[in-house]
C-alpha cells in the first residue's frame, strides 16, 4: 500500500510536470526506516516492487540502488518528526526562484500554510552529499517545504497525498511570485496580516505540524 501511493506520487509529480525524466524522488516513513524511489527512476517504468527500502540513519544496504538524495530525506525525517511523506522536485518556478538564492516571501497568506513567515532557500551544496542533507534538514526545520539553491525543492507532509498537494501549492506560489516580480515589486503581508491569516489557517482546518 505504501509502496503504490509512493509509485502514484511520483508519477502525478511527472503528470503536473513538477519533474521531468528521472528528475526527483520521493520517500515515505516507515517507523525506522524508509522506501524511496530508486536511482534514475521514471515514472514511466517505476514500479512498486522498485521501491529501496533503508534504515532512516543510512547507509543504503549494500547491493541496493535508492535516489541518491536518500540522505536529504533521511534530514528531513529527522528534522520534522511528524514528516511521513517527502517529495523532491525539480519544478520550473520552485528551482527559478531557488537559482536566485532567495526565499519565498510572504507575498500572499499561504505562505503561512508552510509553517513560517517564508518559505526558506537553503544554501547550495553539490547534490546527494551528506553537505546538502545538512542545510536542507536546517532549512526546513519548523517548516513544511524549502527551497535548495540552485537545485530545486523539499516538502513533506503526513501521508503522501498531503505531500504531494504541498509541492503542487508550492509551484503555483512560487509562479505567482515569479510573475508579481516581473511586473514590479510585490507587496509583502505585514506581521499582523501574516497573524491574522495564521489564525484563520486555524480556525479554517487542523493544522499539520510542520515539526
Amino acid at each position: 500500500m505504501n509502496a503504490a501511493a509512493v509509485v502514484a506520487v511520483y508519477r502525478e509529480l511527472d503528470r503536473q510536470r513538477l519533474n521531468n525524466g528521472s528528475s526527483g524522488n520521493v520517500s515515505i516513513r516507515q517507523g525506522a526506516a524508509m522506501l524511496i524511489t530508486p536511482t534514475g527512476a521514471t515514472a514511466g517504468t517505476l514500479a512498486p516492487e522498485d521501491l529501496v527500502r533503508l534504515p532512516l540513519a543510512g547507509p543504503p544496504v549494500p547491493g541496493t540502488a535508492p535516489s541518491s538524495e536518500w540522505a536529504m530525506h533521511a534530514a528531513v525525517y529527522a528534522a520534522c518528526p511528524a514528516a511521513h511523506c517527502v517529495v523532491h522536485t525539480h519544478a520550473d518556478a520552485c528551482t527559478a526562484l531557488a537559482c536566485l538564492n532567495e526565499p519565498l516571501p510572504a507575498f500572499h497568506y499561504m505562505v503561512v500554510g508552510f509553517g513560517g513567515d517564508t518559505v526558506p532557500c537553503a544554501p547550495y551544496a553539490t547534490f546527494g552529499t551528506p553537505e546538502l542533507a545538512e542545510v536542507a534538514g536546517r532549512a526546513i526545520a519548523g517548516h513544511r517545504a524549502c527551497l535548495l539553491a540552485n537545485h530545486g525543492m523539499i516538502c513533506h507532509g503526513a501521508d503522501p497525498e498531503a505531500a504531494l498537494s504541498a509541492a503542487i501549492r508550492l509551484e503555483t506560489l512560487a509562479q505567482q511570485y515569479l510573475l508579481a516580480r516581473g511586473a514590479g515589486q510585490p507587496r509583502l503581508l505585514s506581521a499582523e496580516e501574516l497573524g491574522q491569516a495564521r489564525q484563520r489557517y486555524v480556525s479554517y482546518a487542523k493544522p499539520y505540524q510542520a515539526s
